[in-house]
């Protein structure tokens, strides 16, 4: 009996010990303290110098991570190995989240400055009632294209791509749901199809495409149509945005049958531990003059209505970047599909791509 009472005592200390050492390096690393928030968001995907505004205006320290895709910052969530307070995933991740319970539900008594979005934005299909979610930047997916290279061409079309006098001048972004959504929209489909026909259909018109495609890459393309090494590239708005700033030749357009509206949109997940000063960072991200300077900075639209008026209103006014509701009804929202006709996706985006080598 003494070597059991002495054996549980020694199990005691070691579990004491170790959790002392545990809050010794949540303390040193900022995490699991209440006067510090994990935001875990995508590159470049916000002005540094609000961050530093938020740490003084509040005291709550930020440290601050970076994912390059919904799928793996969904994971590393799931993983459950840090403890982040805010992520910002699109709109169909936050179906998924929700399907998994990694969302904590919002406090709306913490967000006062929720009444400066545009109601359009919200109580959307993938998050009624912005139970888990709030947007934070929005746009569209489109044609970023160089008429200087091109003869003075542009696409009002997404059949315009399939012009044969572009061999080798366009660069698509290496994503399923972008590409092939692009070809299920120029035949005239649902870019959230689950026909197999349709999705079939769009894939072998796609495959048609190839001699057009020069790459099939990621964030590079920027580079590549600033420097007028390729003339035309499926896009996001912000990304174009980018492009536009740094050379005046390029345009930008969302082709007429239609395309894409994405949200990112901030949410607490289940792993937080700061769950009121996640709400404080939401809520500062909500205040106008906040919301407005971040989207100076990213160059992706705001969904803040108060924002709009401290713009430029050359940036506001500008229907490629804000399009205005005739444009957005002929635009659609990612559904989450569900894992097994994302794998379909990925498969029929994988044959298109061995088709061109």
């Amino acid at each position: 009996m003494k070597g059991i009472l002495r054996g549980a005592l020694v199990i005691l200390v070691v579990s004491a010990i170790l959790l002392f050492v545990n809050a010794k390096l949540n303390e040193g690393s900022g995490r699991g303290s209440k006067d510090s928030i994990t935001v875990y968001n995508w590159g470049e995907y916000i002005d540094p110098d609000l961050l530093k505004r938020f740490e003084k205006e509040t005291g709550i320290k930020v440290t601050y991570e970076t994912f390059d895709s919904n799928e793996g910052m969904m994971g590393k969530i799931e993983q459950g190995g840090t403890s982040y307070d805010i992520s910002m995933p699109s709109e169909y991740m936050i179906e998924m989240m929700k399907e998994a319970n990694l969302l904590l539900p919002l406090d709306y008594t913490q967000i006062p400055n929720v009444q400066h979005i545009d109601p359009y934005f919200l109580d959307l299909p993938f998050d009624r009632d912005n139970k888990y979610s709030l947007p934070y930047f929005w746009g569209t997916l489109g044609i970023a294209f160089n008429p200087t290279l091109l003869n003075g061409q542009t696409f009002e079309s997404w059949d315009h791509l399939w012009d044969p006098t572009l061999a080798q001048q366009i660069v698509l972004v290496d994503s399923a749901r972008e590409t092939i959504g692009m070809s299920l929209n120029s035949l005239g489909y649902s870019l959230n199809s689950t026909d197999l026909s349709e999705l079939r259909e769009a894939t072998d018109k796609l495959k048609t495409l190839s001699p057009n495609v020069k790459a099939v890459i990621g964030d590079e393309v920027t580079q590549l149509m600033i420097n007028g090494e390729a003339a035309i590239s499926l896009t996001w708005s912000g990304q174009a945005a980018d492009m536009m700033y740094e050379n005046e030749d390029i345009d930008y357009i969302v082709p007429e049958e239609g395309s894409n509206l994405w949200f990112d949109n901030m949410v607490i997940p289940r792993t937080a531990t700061n769950i009121e000063g996640a709400h404080a960072f939401i809520n500062f991200m909500l205040k106008p003059d906040v919301a407005a300077q971040n989207a100076d900075y990213v160059g992706y639209s705001t969904p803040n209505l108060a924002a709009l008026d401290l713009m430029d209103s050359e940036v506001t006014e500008d229907e490629r970047f804000y399009p205005d509701e005739e444009t957005r009804s002929h635009l659609e929202v990612y559904r989450n599909l569900g894992l097994e006709m994302l794998g379909h996706y990925n498969e029929l985006f994988l044959e298109f791509k061995m088709n061109m080598k």
